[in-house]
């Protein structure tokens, strides 16, 4: 009787999540003509996480082990003195981000897991330095979750920058879904909004809170792995795993509960179920959700004028299924998806640079520039 109850609690599910969101019946097309191919910059790479430009072109790569990577003229070199990673699970070396005005401070921001605090294991942090012959110097960590857990899932992290300077960073619930992501008074399942410096803005939504963890600036989220600025909107949109069904996109709105675990699209790994309802009154429905997972990771929004047919689409690497997404969007609803680049690998991040050209990290590979066929 148990198995049977557990059965039709998923179907009900299933039948429950294509009456309220449409998005995900939209499947994965091929493209008929895909005018672009990849061109291999950086070879010979582990688990390329993170990505970002220096003012001359030249690019810093983090290795999820903990190295960083100085690209510059068709040559690797290790920046020296990084940030002391406690490398377990997921955990890692993971996003590294540019400030927007380096040129005049010269500040690089990077996240990983850290075992610095109390408690055994670890947890994400924040950190901020300057290169400078090739060695990090300065360096200043702004935020490090608590507690420590020797647990090895949900680390997070994406880094991005609002247009008023504000900086976001993403860390998972670190597996514990039934305690982290509902509670603004503990770390982890969040979305965290800080000023550049570090400190903390007072017109975030918990500030003044009593016992709140006062860098939040939204909650209820399982694992972002993927963060962009809408170039359009200014928006800061994510995406997050979820768990089997469930991936999400979601836009990043003052305050908002994004609902993980107590609402989801998703299952058990092992096929049970942990909610009935898709939709609760107070918590946000995501833009789109994949059902089933492709396990997204890195996200950008094209803006650039090298790939006119892409203008305001979404893109978004699959770990799972190995491929570049394409989401075409209209009126904030996505109404088509197509496979790019099927079989590259799996796709760790995807980002626009500065001059346009659009990259994507492929793991056990390096990082790929998309380019014209002719």
């Amino acid at each position: 009787m148990k198995h049977i109850d557990t059965f039709l609690a998923i179907v009900f599910m299933a039948l429950s999540a294509c009456g309220q969101q449409k998005e995900s019946e939209v499947k994965a097309e091929n493209p008929q003509n895909l005018n672009y191919t990849t061109e291999l910059v950086v070879p010979d790479l582990y688990i390329p996480w993170g990505m970002t430009f220096l003012p001359d072109g030249s690019m810093l790569i983090t290795e999820k082990t903990g190295e960083i990577i100085h690209f510059k003229d068709g040559k690797k070199t290790t920046v020296e003195d990084g940030p002391e990673v406690y490398v377990r699970g997921q955990g890692g070396l993971m996003d590294i981000k540019t400030h927007p005005n380096y040129t005049n401070n010269g500040w690089i921001y990077m996240t990983y897991s850290s075992s610095e605090g109390e408690g055994d294991g670890g947890n994400t942090a924040l950190m901020r330095a300057k290169l400078k012959d090739n060695k990090f110097v300065e360096k200043q960590v702004l935020y490090k979750a608590e507690p420590n857990t020797r647990k090895g899932q949900h680390f997070g992290s994406r880094i991005e920058f609002d247009n008023r300077g504000y900086l976001y960073f993403s860390i998972g619930e670190r597996g514990e879904r039934d305690v982290n992501p509902q509670d603004i008074t503990r770390d982890c399942g969040k979305i965290y909004r800080l000023n550049s410096d570090g400190s903390i803005p007072k017109d975030n939504p918990f500030y003044k809170y009593k016992d709140a963890k006062k860098a939040i600036y939204s909650y209820g989220h399982r694992n972002p792995q993927g963060m962009t600025k809408n170039p359009f909107t200014g928006a800061i949109w994510i995406n997050e795993h979820g768990p089997r069904g469930g991936d999400e996109i979601n836009v990043i709105k003052r305050g908002r509960n994004y609902g993980w675990p107590v609402i989801s699209y998703g299952i058990n790994y092992s096929g049970t179920t942990f909610t009935d309802i898709t939709e609760k009154q107070g918590m946000e429905q995501p833009l789109f959700y994949w059902v089933p997972s492709i396990a997204p990771s890195g996200m950008a929004i094209v803006s650039s004028i090298n790939y006119p047919e892409w203008k305001g689409d979404v893109l978004v690497g699959s770990l799972k299924f190995e491929y570049l997404e394409r989401l075409i969007l209209k009126y904030n609803k996505v109404v088509k998806r197509e496979k790019l680049f099927e079989g590259i690998g799996r796709l760790r991040n995807v980002i626009q640079a500065p001059d346009g050209i659009i990259y994507i990290a492929v793991e056990g590979k390096g990082i790929y520039k998309i380019v014209p066929k002719n």
